[in-house]
Formats: C-alpha cells, structure tokens, sequence
C-alpha cells in the first residue's frame, strides 16, 4: 500500500519515484531539470509529482545543479503601466519553463540598478532581464555578460553591446505619428520626456541615456527637420519624471505664449498628465491640443475624447526577453540576438488640425 501523503507531508524524490515506478536517480534527473530522459518517462514523473503536489528543495536542488531556479529581473519603474505588462510576459514565459521570478525596482537611477544586480547574483539566479536605466553606464552589465551568467536587456538595447536583447520599433513610430501631426498643419510640436539632463534643458538626443526614448526622439526631430521646422517649432521638454512634474511642465508650456498645438508624450503617465493638465487650464483637446501618448494604457481609450496612442508590445516585450533567456539557460550557444517588434498606431480623437488652419487633400 502507497505511504499516505498529504499537503502536509513532506514529499521526498523518492516518494515521486516510487509513485512513478522508477528509480531515484531518474525522478531525480526529471525534477532537477538535468540529463537525459525519454519524454514517456518525463511525463511519468512530473505526474506522479503533480499528484503528490511535491515541493523542490530549492537549496539542494541548487547545490546538486548549480542552477536556483530563479530569473532576476531589474525595470525601470514597477508602477509605469508599461514595466507592469511587461513582466507579466516575463512571469508566464519564465513559469512555463520552471523558473521563479526576482523583481527589482531600480527607479530608473542606475546606482539602484547596480545594487539591485549585485544583490540577485548573490541571490544566485540563473540568469538576468534588465532594462538598463543609463545606456551611457552599463559596465557592471557588461561584467554580467562576462561571468557567463545569461543576460537580456529588455526595451532599451545598446548598440556597442553584443547581448540577447529586444526592443520595440520606436523610432519608426515616432516618425509616423509626427508626419501625421505635420500633415494636419500643427507647425508647433512638442515632445515630452521623463529623460532629463543636470540642467533640464535638451541639446541633442545624446543627452537622452536611455536607448527607446533616444530612437522616439531621434524620429521626431527627423521629421521636424524634414519639414523645415525652427527651433521654436520643435521642442523637447525633459524631466517629466513623475505625475507632478510632468504637470508642473504640461502647464508652463500650455500657458506659453506660442504654446505647442501638439503634443507627444512619451509615457502613458505623462500622456494622462498632459491630458489633465490640459482640461485644468480650459483648453479642449482636440481643438486646442493635439495629444499623441506613447503605450495604450487603459485610461487613453475611456477618456472624452479618447487619445491617439502608439501601442507598443508590451506583453510580447517581456515575453521575448523571457524566451531568449531561457533558451540561453536550455544550452542555446550562438551571436547574440536583437529582436525588434513592430509597434501600432491607434487613431482615437484626441487630434485634428489646428483652429483656423485649413489642409488641403
């Protein structure tokens, strides 16, 4: 007669081997996730496992493996809409495949994000997915790569860095939806940023140390300069780090005296600010203000009117950096890999020619 095993008992490999009629050091090899094994076999023992709802001990299993079962994961701002879905994607991939996941909030300062490194891989993880929050300091990354432990950059890529990494097509994106602002006649267009600079003021996008709002800002000015724009005509705005700042910044330049017809934000919690911001001081959106946010949050479709958005991937962001890490964890031994997904413009009503400005067809 089987041993009578609860919940509450604790279920040993050699409990699952038994159940599974086969010896221990094949059960051991199927839970550990090492070795070969037919597949019959692996399902025989992830049954009897499932059914006897064993537990991993994770300090053994570590010790015999090298592995902890753990992926660490460093974003920039867990309460950003944006970072949220991501790790959504991550979590799913990574419990799919067996891993539990580490998150870190670094806020985007990259003193945090070093600590935050140096703390998972005392922690011991397998492998690391960072969105790196200064494209210009990323030598502790690097070091990471190094050691051989598996790293994917999620969102923001670096060029001079050979490292699996994926990345939405933002600059293109930033492109469409400035032509689109050009061909309706605004002649003012400001782009709105959390990036900032010691002195708040954008020179060129090399003050931008983050590689996904650089490439956004990169296909604006792009357009702008296509167009025969001035330098009053085009602006960026820098500092937009949280919702207060953002409206601070959102109300000086509305109440400017040639305030932007429109604007692009490049969040969506700066996009909800501006919006806000916009409907404080009585200017009507869209005959007052254009507004373009970057991210299909929730709030741009149930807002009157409802805001124009670049969607990005999100979920498939994190999804995918999730995936070539844990292929990286499975044996995958090749170049390095960029993976570029392509974003989508939904057009909702928060934009339209500016007041008394005619375009013609």
């Amino acid at each position: 007669m089987e041993p009578n095993l609860t919940q509450n008992s604790s279920v040993t490999v050699a409990d699952v081997a038994r159940k599974a009629g086969v010896s221990k050091a094949t059960a051991a090899r199927v839970l550990g996730g090492y070795g070969t094994v037919s597949e019959r076999v692996r399902e025989i023992v992830t049954e009897a496992a499932r059914a006897l709802d064993y537990r991993p001990n994770e300090l053994a299993r570590s010790m015999t493996t090298g592995r902890s079962g753990t992926i660490g994961v460093v974003v920039g701002d867990i309460e950003n809409p944006f970072f949220s879905l991501a790790m959504r994607g991550i979590a799913d991939v990574a419990r799919q495949a067996g891993f539990t996941v580490i998150l870190i909030n670094s806020g985007e300062d990259v003193s945090a994000e070093k600590e935050a490194i140096r703390t998972l891989l005392a922690k011991r993880v397998d492998g690391l997915i960072v969105s790196p929050a200064k494209e210009s300091d990323v030598e502790h990354l690097r070091e990471v790569a190094r050691s051989g432990r598996p790293l994917a950059l999620l969102d923001r890529g670096i060029e001079a860095f050979e490292v699996d990494t994926v990345i939405a097509d933002d600059r293109h994106a930033a492109e469409g939806v400035t032509r689109q602002l050009i061909a309706l006649g605004h002649r003012r267009i400001a782009y709105l940023t959390a990036c900032d600079t010691p002195d708040h003021i954008f020179r060129s996008p090399g003050d931008i140390n983050t590689g996904s709002v650089r490439r956004r800002v990169e296909g604006y000015l792009d357009i702008c300069h296509e167009a025969g724009f001035s330098k009053s005509e085009m602006t960026v705005q820098m500092g937009a780090s949280t919702p207060e700042l953002a409206s601070e910044i959102a109300r000086a330049m509305l109440e400017a005296k040639d305030r932007p017809t429109a604007i692009i934000a490049s969040d969506s919690v700066i996009g909800l600010e501006v919006f806000k911001t916009a409907r404080a001081i009585g200017l009507s959106i869209p005959d007052d203000l254009s507004l373009i946010s970057f991210h299909d949050a929730d709030w741009t479709a149930v807002t009157s009117p409802p805001v124009t958005v670049v969607r990005q991937p999100v979920y498939r962001l994190g999804e995918m950096a999730a995936k070539l890490l844990v292929e990286r964890l499975s044996g995958f031994d090749a170049a390095a890999r960029r993976v570029v997904l392509e974003t989508e413009v939904i057009q909702r009503a928060s934009i339209a020619s500016p007041l008394g400005t005619s375009v013609s067809s």
